[in-house]
């Protein structure tokens, strides 16, 4: 086989193996941050997902016939909880990154901090959502209502976020810095 012909197949593996990356990368950043937004914002994530999960439930529409029969998922496929919760990803930072001010731990520029998450965050979460369907685990339909899912409760967690709960962010964080200097 080709290098050609192999890259395909590894960029499907490492896609296949997202969601290790994206959790990491958002727990270092909340360990960076010590922010209360960047730990709201991760709530957010873990609670659209588990709220799939529940719709999935509720919907029981099964996965389409897998690539290999061998690795047969056991879950339901409507909606797709990595679309939805890729889709909250490239919701939520973009909208953070335009409206929210910047956290102090932030230290390069201003400017490139709004432009280049976004930059990533989205085309790397519409590859992310394809993929689901070239690695067999759902079909189109799955995917777009996830991603509509997605869609929709980034709207709602970033509403209530900028509607007061930033509010209580401030007082952990000072909470938390008081905590630290003790």
């Amino acid at each position: 086989m080709s290098e050609k012909d192999r890259k395909p197949h590894l960029l499907l593996r490492f896609l296949n193996q997202t969601n290790l990356t994206v959790t990491s990368l958002t727990a270092c950043f909340i360990l960076y941050t010590r922010s209360a937004g960047v730990a709201y914002f991760a709530a957010g994530a873990v609670t659209c997902s588990l709220t799939v999960k529940v719709l999935k439930h509720i919907l029981r529409q099964p996965r389409p016939d897998p690539i290999h029969p061998s690795r047969k998922k056991r879950t339901y496929g409507m909606p797709s909880t990595h679309s939805a919760t890729i889709t909250y990803f490239a919701v939520y930072i973009p909208l953070a990154c335009a409206i929210l001010p910047m956290h102090p731990s932030i230290k390069p520029s201003e400017s490139a901090m709004r432009r280049i998450p976004p930059a990533i965050v989205i085309p790397w979460a519409m590859l992310i959502v394809a993929s689901r369907v070239w690695l067999g685990h759902h079909t189109w339909p799955q995917v777009a209502v996830g991603c509509s899912y997605g869609v929709a409760f980034a709207a709602l967690w970033f509403k209530l976020w900028t509607e007061g709960l930033n509010d209580y962010g401030v007082v952990v964080e000072d909470w938390f810095a008081s905590m630290i200097m003790s």
